[in-house]
């Protein structure tokens, strides 16, 4: 057994004989970034100032030589090989610190797709550096120089090492930058993109079921959280609840019946509020909740979608007895702002 040392807070957590440090971190709470888990994107690179630790095999693209000298690592492949083992990460709480917004970061549309009755879904990848961010976050885009003012989109990805943003756009009755984004932009066009902003993001500590419930494009964001979470290896049961007015409003079915198929501890549904169809649930949230969980005590939920459903989702979460701490919600304003939180503000409120 190791000790890891967190530097500038002091604390310190485990870490058992086999574990890497990103798996002790992990499993005492602490949301280190990390993405491909080995050894090749250099998501989780911290420097170490004092102890020895086997770093495994990396690639240099990750991890340089001269970043070696200088005593950094990746710390899901590093694994202690002293007693003690000191890093210089996080915050004086010890807790993750959110990254630094980029500011019109170029990216360029390599795929856009009608998903939905009124949603499009957008890939954006970087020319450049990769704007690092939380499962959960949102950026913004917009081309002021035509007017289109920047709006806020929440990603639906979880990060990947090529820095591909997805992005699930909704046309918006009036909206200048959605219409612009259904109508004009087009596969192949740059795309300037600033963020990550927001703090709705997941925290591996968690050891409850997960309940996920989402309206329209307040999909995105639980679906990186979702998709983080079970990369991760997740053991507790996720369950995701979306709800469409119709049929036509639906969409990632498909990606969540794979992930469905593959991982055991995750399940979905959905549900229409306009009209009943074979193989849907049929209601609002509040009529469908009580049907599908009878105490949720226990859970760890996130609501996602407009102000008025997250409020609507936390009264029908709280009837059936979940936990104010354990409720995160991101409520969707139509003129929603980047908004950045204090560095040592982990989950939102």
């Amino acid at each position: 057994m190791a000790r890891i040392i967190m530097q500038p807070s002091g604390k310190s957590v485990d870490c058992a004989y086999g574990d890497t440090v990103l798996m002790a971190l992990e499993k005492a709470g602490y949301a280190l970034p990390n993405n491909c888990r080995a050894g090749a994107c250099g998501e989780c690179k911290v420097k170490v100032t004092s102890g020895q630790f086997d770093q495994g095999m990396v690639l240099d693209m990750a991890l340089s030589q001269d970043e070696r000298k200088q005593g950094f690592g990746l710390m899901c492949m590093a694994k202690p090989i002293s007693e003690e083992l000191t890093i210089e990460w996080g915050t004086e709480d010890a807790k993750p610190k959110l990254f630094p917004p980029r500011e019109d970061a170029l990216f360029v549309v390599v795929d856009k797709r009608q998903i939905a009755d009124r949603v499009v879904e957008l890939r954006l990848r970087p020319v450049g550096q990769p704007i690092r961010y939380w499962p959960g976050q949102y950026v913004t885009i917009g081309n002021p120089r035509a007017d289109i003012p920047a709006r806020a989109y929440s990603i639906s990805n979880a990060p990947r090492p090529d820095g591909e943003l997805v992005l699930q756009v909704a046309r918006a009755d009036g909206g200048v930058t959605s219409n612009w984004v259904h109508d004009q932009l087009n596969v192949g066009e740059g795309v300037k993109v600033s963020g990550a902003y927001g703090t709705f993001i997941g925290d591996p500590s968690v050891d409850t079921p997960v309940l996920c419930i989402a309206a329209g494009t307040g999909l995105a964001p639980v679906l990186a959280l979702a998709e983080a979470a079970l990369r991760r290896g997740f053991k507790k049961p996720v369950t995701m609840l979306f709800s469409a007015r119709t049929r036509e409003d639906v969409y990632s079915q498909g990606m969540m019946a794979w992930w469905r198929t593959k991982h055991r501890n995750f399940d979905y549904k959905v549900t229409l509020t306009r009209e009943e169809a074979e193989g849907f649930l049929k209601g609002r949230i509040d009529v469908v909740l009580p049907q599908l969980f009878k105490d949720l005590s226990k859970h760890t939920i996130f609501i996602a979608g407009s102000p008025e459903f997250v409020d609507a989702g936390v009264d029908a979460v709280k009837l059936q007895g979940a936990q104010d701490g354990l409720i995160h919600t991101e409520g969707f304003f139509a003129q929603q702002q980047p908004v950045t939180a204090d560095a040592d503000h982990l989950l939102p409120s």
